[in-house]
């Protein structure tokens, strides 16, 4: 009697097939100039082919400093370009919603350093930052102007490498969506004081685009896919599973109290990026006796000091990520809501002002079958 074929290496084995027989490509599909004043919400329709990985996203425009005192760039700075991006996938499921800022720091953190950072090697040659793939002046003096522009890749399979996530979209009888909103001239700009937190620059709320902004999207696709007797040859667990980037905002934290976020039922968490928005306040772990990772029963599986999360960030990253943020990197060990549910991230605070909030992005895997029936206890 012949024995049914394991499906976790059947689909390995399909996933190796189209990796090393199809072409990966990359096409521009959206190329438009807008003034946001009057359109800043994009939507842009995949080309329906091949196996979509993902895409690049290209913002950039002019701005100008209309007031009589000088702005500073902010901590997440030009990644505030883009003040949402949305994917709604064939099945009109909503894959990703997050923040432009979110999604530039997940960008780096799975490339192990600053996403599109330039260095200089001590060689005797003109390496460097030599081009501007990004650009934001760190300060704009009054009635100065400068050029933004802010790079992005929006992932929908997990790498190039991990199909899981990717959409076969190769098919005439569904629809995608990718939808960008970016940021107004009123969003730019803040006055000192104010809550920067999506802001490119503070110091007044007079910065503006001077002119049209221009966002090109590029598909980066694989194409000529192997063909069987039966069809294409598809890895069909990879495109059961969704690549899932979202983001949550908390309010109502109080000073030393633990203050805990549910981690939603029948996933696999691969990092969570929580930023501490004190009141408009962003520092370095001088608001925070503690982060914790704790399971249902109110056991802490992880206990870790603001510093010791810094070091943390800082093996990912080779860098500190700007104030106020964090990143718990879960890539060796998944937070898995599938096996243990109602696991919680807690923040104990040690000084929280009015208007704190804790805003939260997360990565994660899921599969539509699961989460349908999914569900979560409140946190406490």
């Amino acid at each position: 009697m012949q024995q049914a074929a394991n499906p976790v290496m059947d689909n390995m084995a399909r996933r190796q097939i189209v990796l090393g027989n199809s072409v990966k490509m990359t096409q521009l599909i959206s190329s438009q100039t807008v003034n946001p004043a009057n359109q800043n919400i994009l939507n842009i329709a995949p080309r329906n082919v091949g196996l979509i990985l993902g895409f690049i996203v290209e913002v950039s425009g002019g701005v100008t400093n209309g007031a009589t005192n000088g702005a500073n760039r902010t901590g997440l700075g030009s990644s505030n370009i883009v003040q949402n991006v949305t994917f709604t996938d064939l099945n009109n499921i909503q894959r990703i919603n997050t923040k432009g800022s979110f999604l530039s720091i997940l960008n780096s953190a799975k490339q192990g350093f600053g996403f599109g950072g330039a260095y200089a090697p001590n060689l005797p040659m003109g390496y460097g930052n030599n081009w501007a793939p990004f650009e934001a002046p760190a300060t704009i003096a009054a009635t100065a102007t400068g050029n933004l522009r802010h790079t992005y890749y929006v992932p929908l399979a997990y790498s190039s490498a991990d199909l899981r996530g990717a959409i076969y979209a190769a098919i005439v009888n569904a629809t995608m969506n990718l939808q960008i909103t970016l940021s107004t001239s009123a969003e730019l700009g803040v006055a000192t004081g104010a809550d920067a937190f999506s802001a490119v620059y503070v110091g007044n709320d007079n910065i503006a685009w001077t002119n049209s902004v221009t966002v090109n999207v590029y598909q980066i696709y694989l194409d000529q896919l192997p063909v069987s007797a039966g069809g294409p040859v598809l890895p069909m667990m990879d495109l059961n599973t969704i690549y899932d980037l979202k983001f949550t905002t908390q309010t109502g934290l109080a000073a030393g109290q633990d203050f805990p976020v549910p981690y939603a039922n029948f996933r696999q968490f691969l990092s969570t990026t929580p930023i501490f928005n004190n009141g408009g306040q962003y520092n370095v772990g001088s608001d925070v006796n503690y982060w914790a990772l704790q399971a249902a029963n109110n056991t802490q599986l992880k206990r870790v000091s603001a510093n010791l999360a810094a070091l943390e960030a800082r093996q990912t990253f080779m860098a500190d990520p700007p104030p106020g943020v964090y990143y718990f990197d879960h890539r060796d060990k998944p937070i898995d809501t599938i096996s243990f549910g109602n696991m919680e991230l807690v923040l104990n605070a040690s000084t929280v002002n009015a208007g704190a909030q804790l805003i939260v992005g997360y990565e994660s895997f899921q599969t539509p079958q699961a989460t349908a029936i999914a569900g979560s206890l409140p946190a406490g």
